[in-house]
């Protein structure tokens, strides 16, 4: 039985480690595909090893590896099952294998089990549990072979991060099962009668030195560990950038005027099981700085099912389906009518703050996708007495960016006034006037800056001005709501009036929403209607009427629920819980042994480099290595030398370099700032000689009696001298110090002339360049390295030897 336990808890104690990080990461994953398939790699791995350990140990590596490719083509194949998405396996697995890790560290959570979030895990897990078998079975160290697993659990957490409840479960199970192993695996102490006095008297000595060692140790260690208890961990995905997109769907407003002049121009098909005028929704556009709106969305990879905006209080949601089938319509962003909850036969990158979606790869005409939204019906009864939020988190809302035209803001204050107190008021009396003094036309230029709406509101009729298209509305709308401090958004999409068939060119539309309190996000519609008759924008705007009632052609109920403007976005966290793990310290050793190491290996290629380019190849080789080695001090340094530059410009150059940061370094030392000279010190000043000085004061009066004995006035005089140097000389210290400027020329080091010439020698006669030259290019840049680097700030002197720049600079760019 003994031998039964010792033989078996030891590899189910590594299949246990590896499925609790499977645990530990599925919190972040919606559904249950991913725990059975990380933990069936780990255990799968685990067991190979355990069969083939009577095997020679070169032949269990190439059999796990055929077991892993069997293993991942299977996982691959299921979770694209599970998720719909079409395509033959090899392409899937080909685009997981490319994107897995940026896609893992940028879908919304809760993430999708795609192959591409799913393919990274099992890999990690398959080869934790095959290097955890050799190291702790075949080699019989257990212990060190619990590393692997310890670590993909301590991955597990980070890349949770704060992003989930507490993990106490996955935590006791990789605490019991490691010592259970160590448990089954101990050997017996030998009797201590048996050894010798000596060796008992040693044997002693180490374990009281071990169990100091341990005390010591968690001394030193606890305090850290119980601040970091309650400590939120880092989010990793704020490091890696998520799907972007270019500047057409960025501010997708410009493109307004191009459909209205192509009004026949076939975008999509849409087919939705409500009845009536719909809007469907193509992008928000938040940002505003006086020259252009921009969306500002953060994109994020998501599968099938979409998370929820907040739901406001008193908002009932009417579900709606479409069938969307692209045609002429280009670019990335998805159209779907607010707010989507649901989407198959695509992959889309999805923004919870606004509840829009982008297709990563682009639009193509065919494209064909099903989309269940929740379209929201706020009580409209509520705004005639909501209010708009204010403070930080709506500072986006309110943005205007500078050099805001008087005459908006006149007209502002104006309406504000005239409208009254109440936000909806003074949101319909915008709404009014622009409806009923401007007239809208399918011919007017494209164009949103404050210098197109000026011309806009106030240009003259019979020169192209008061007339516009949806852009020109929505936009001047939305900058006079903010100046009124609504805070609004402009949202770019179209108007169906059937909500099934083509939409054309005709039905884009950008229209204004503001936020309202209790209420959310509501609509307005400043365009004009087809047969009205604009007035002259010079007369006073009429006073709007206190509404009975909800207006009739403004906002469709199709309101979007988005995250309240006072909230941060969405982020998933279980049930009751900060989503802190209290063990997530456990894995802080494991990330800093990573971190070391890559700082190591760093260092080692770094070295690696420059020996390959100062010891190895021809004697032109060398000198040609050793310029680059100068041109990557340079770049290290913060001053890259133009690609431009001959050797000796750059010789000047990298001379001005170590001038400039030396004379920086004296510039920057206690006492010395702000200081052209020494005659120039700050308790030097107001002084025509040295008798003058302020601290000599005592000295004089002690020699002249009669100084002391001034008259009341110069005692005034005196004081007021006094306040004044002293008023110069904090006006001095508070000033910003100019940048230092760079001597006119500076002789360049020995070193450098040294390798100037041998580098012109190797360009024009590469025949007379030898060993011994080559060793001097090498002993040349090592020094001016020296020099340059000796001449840096404390921190970069620190970063140096290990920055990863020069590993990759000069393979992307082969000029320098």
């Amino acid at each position: 039985m003994v031998r039964f336990a010792r033989a078996a808890v030891p590899p189910l104690a590594l299949i246990v480690m590896i499925a609790a990080a499977a645990l530990a990461l599925g919190r972040v994953y919606s559904g249950s595909v991913l725990v059975p398939l990380v933990g069936g790699a780990g255990a799968a791995a685990v067991l190979i090893s355990v069969a083939a350990r009577r095997s020679p140990s070169w032949l269990v590596a190439p059999l796990s590896v055929v077991g892993l490719a069997g293993y991942t083509l299977g996982a691959v194949w299921w979770s694209a099952n599970r998720a719909g998405l079409p395509g033959p396996l090899r392409d899937l697995i080909v685009e997981a294998a490319r994107n897995g890790i940026p896609r893992l560290l940028t879908a919304l959570i809760p993430v999708e089990p795609t192959p591409d979030t799913v393919i990274v895990p099992v890999v990690a897990a398959w080869l934790a549990g095959l290097a955890g078998a050799e190291l702790g079975l075949r080699w019989g160290r257990l212990l060190i072979g619990y590393g692997p697993p310890v670590l993909l659990f301590a991955g597990a957490l980070y890349v949770v991060g704060p992003n989930a409840t507490t993990a106490l479960a996955p935590v006791l199970m990789v605490v019991v099962a490691a010592a259970l192993g160590l448990a089954v695996t101990g050997r017996p102490p030998a009797p201590a009668a048996a050894l010798p006095r000596a060796a008992r008297m040693a044997l002693q000595l180490r374990t009281v030195l071990a169990a100091l060692a341990a005390i010591a140790l968690v001394a030193a260690t606890a305090p850290l560990i119980t601040q970091r208890v309650e400590a939120t961990p880092v989010d990793p995905r704020q490091y890696v950038q998520p799907p972007q997109v270019d500047s057409l769907d960025e501010n997708p407003l410009i493109r307004i005027s191009g459909w209205a002049l192509n009004p026949d121009q076939k975008l999509f098909d849409v087919r939705s099981d409500r009845d009536g005028p719909v809007r469907i929704r193509l992008a928000v556009l938040s940002d505003y700085d006086g020259i252009t709106w921009r969306v500002g969305a953060v994109y994020r990879g998501a599968g099938r099912v979409l998370p929820a905006p907040a739901t406001l209080p008193d908002n009932t949601v009417e579900p709606v389906t479409q069938q969307i089938t692209i045609g002429d319509l280009s670019g990335r962003l998805l159209p779907a009518v607010p707010t989507p909850s649901r989407v198959d036969g695509v992959r889309v990158a999805y923004d919870p703050s606004t509840g829009t979606m982008i297709e990563p790869d682009g639009l193509h005409p065919g494209l064909a996708y099903t989309v269940a939204s929740e379209a929201e019906q706020p009580d409209l009864n509520l705004l005639t007495a909501a209010d708009v939020p204010f403070g930080d988190g709506i500072a986006r809302m309110l943005g205007l960016g500078p050099g805001a035209p008087d005459q908006m803001r006149e007209l502002a204050d104006r309406l504000a006034a005239d409208a009254g107190g109440s936000a909806y008021q003074r949101a319909l009396g915008i709404e009014d006037y622009l409806a009923t003094h401007y007239r809208m036309v399918a011919d007017a230029p494209s164009g949103h800056a404050y210098p197109n709406l000026a011309f806009f509101l106030f240009g003259p009729a019979n020169g192209g001005g008061q007339r516009g298209t949806s852009e020109q509305f929505a936009a001047a709308y939305a900058v006079l709501a903010r100046m009124m401090g609504l805070p609004t958004r402009v949202v770019v999409g179209f108007r169906s009036e059937t909500g099934t068939g083509p939409v054309r060119g005709a039905d884009a539309q950008a229209w204004p929403e503001i936020y309202f309190n209790d209420v959310g996000w509501v609509p307005f519609d400043p365009l004009p209607k087809p047969d009205q008759t604009p007035e002259t924008p010079e007369s006073e705007p009429p006073k709007p009427e206190p509404p009975t009632q909800p207006p009739s052609e403004a906002p469709l109920p199709t309101v979007e629920p988005t995250v309240s403007p006072t909230a941060a976005p969405i982020v998933a966290a279980g049930p009751g819980g900060s989503g802190v793990a209290p063990a997530y310290t456990i894995g802080g050793g494991g990330v800093l042994l990573l971190v070391v190491a890559a700082v190591c290996a760093l260092m080692l290629m770094r070295r690696g480099l420059s020996r390959r380019r100062l010891a190895t190849g021809t004697p032109g080789d060398r000198v040609a290595g050793a310029w680059l080695e100068v041109r990557d001090a340079l770049r290290l340094a913060g001053s890259p030398a133009p690609p431009h530059l001959s050797a000796t410009e750059l010789a000047a150059h990298a001379a001005q370099a170590v001038t400039d940061r030396a004379t920086l370094a004296a510039a920057d030392r206690p006492g010395d700032r702000a200081k052209p000279g020494a005659a120039d010190r700050p308790g030097d000043r107001a002084k025509p000689g040295a008798a003058d000085r302020p601290g000599d004061r005592a000295t004089r009066a002690a020699a002249d009696p009669s100084r002391d004995r001034a008259t009341p006035a110069a005692e005034a005089n005196r004081e007021d001298r006094a306040t004044a140097v002293r008023a110069e000389e904090w006006q001095v210290r508070s000033t910003p110090r100019p940048a230092v400027e760079p001597a006119t020329t500076v002789a360049p080091p020995p070193e450098l002339a040294t390798l100037v010439d041998l580098v012109n020698r190797d360009a024009f006669a590469p025949d007379q360049v030898g060993e011994a030259d080559a060793a001097k290019a090498g002993t040349a840049a090592r020094a001016y390295h020296a020099r340059l680097r000796a001449a840096q700030s404390r921190w970069r002197r620190l970063l140096w030897p290990f920055h990863p720049g020069p590993l990759r600079w000069n393979r992307e760019h082969p000029e320098g």
